[in-house]
């Protein structure tokens, strides 16, 4: 037996490809990214015929959805998540470091947000899903849509840039107070804009600072690259660090502080902040 969701495009809809279209539609896969897995795994059609990530969708077609039983059935993770703003449209969590947001693993955020996240009571109600990322060691703000509208007019914030995130991270050596740190990752031109807001001396490190990061692009680890390569890598970063300089067994001092965007619905300012861990105060004191 099948779970089974169908859609029927408008026929006024502008030519656009399926993967695109397709963000939101069905409560299985709301996100971009997993119904580009639905896709791969062959479970999207339209008009019969096994829908691939070069489809078109022109108007008036039945896109179907069919997930096998044994596929749609999932354990239930047991995760406690500390909830900082939620509503029956959306919500904001804090993640804390060693989880990963998603993917195939067992223990994600997306798999605990059942737990955490109340049900959305609006007729599109999604299972909620987490609408961007953060690296498996970064705590802080993490935004989360509860209705496949939402989802999918949260994803096009993040997509418009319309979504402000601040960083802050402890730096290693002696930096500019503040500055754009600009470079290719993966080659895709990105910019990070820095301030350092305090630092302090180290017998091992010299100096160790915290800097205030706002990534103007979102590529992946960008803010990690930057300050890397910029010579002054983030506290307990393995990846990118310098080795004789990398802190082991404290974790990455990267911290997500704060999300800064229009509630889709309300078009209120939503602002929603998410206190230091511990481990910056230790250095720091009061922050």
């Amino acid at each position: 037996m099948e779970k089974i969701e169908t859609h029927i495009v408008p026929k006024t809809i502008t030519t656009i490809r399926l993967q695109e279209y397709g963000v939101g539609l069905f409560k299985a896969y709301p996100t971009k990214s997993s119904f580009k897995k639905a896709l791969k795994k062959n479970y999207i059609s339209v008009n019969g015929v096994i829908a691939t990530s070069a489809t078109f969708i022109n108007g008036g077609e039945t896109i179907r959805l069919s997930i096998p039983e044994e596929t749609s059935i999932k354990k239930q993770l047991n995760f406690k998540l500390t909830v900082l703003f939620e509503d029956d449209y959306l919500a904001v969590i804090h993640k804390p470091a060693g989880i990963l947001v998603s993917g195939n693993h067992f223990k994600t955020i997306a798999n605990a947000l059942v737990q955490n996240i109340k049900q959305s009571t609006l007729s599109d109600a999604a299972k909620p899903q987490p609408v961007h990322r953060l690296d498996y060691a970064t705590t802080g703000v993490l935004l989360v849509g509860k209705t496949n509208d939402s989802i999918r007019k949260l994803n096009k914030q993040f997509e418009q840039k319309n979504i402000e995130k601040i960083y802050y991270a402890v730096t290693i050596g002696h930096m500019n107070n503040e500055g754009i740190i600009s470079s290719d990752i993966d080659n895709k031109q990105s910019q990070s804009k820095y301030k350092v807001i305090k630092t302090v001396s180290s017998e091992r490190f010299n100096k160790l600072n915290l800097v205030q990061l706002e990534p103007l692009t979102g590529r992946r680890h960008q803010l990690r690259i930057h300050l890397s390569e910029f010579g002054h890598p983030i506290l307990g970063d393995k990846d990118y660090g310098i080795d004789h300089l990398i802190l082991k067994g404290k974790g990455l001092y990267l911290h997500a502080y704060a999300l800064k965007f229009k509630h889709p619905y309300t078009n209120e300012t939503i602002y929603i902040k998410s206190k230091f861990p511990q481990r910056f105060s230790k250095i720091f004191g009061n922050i």
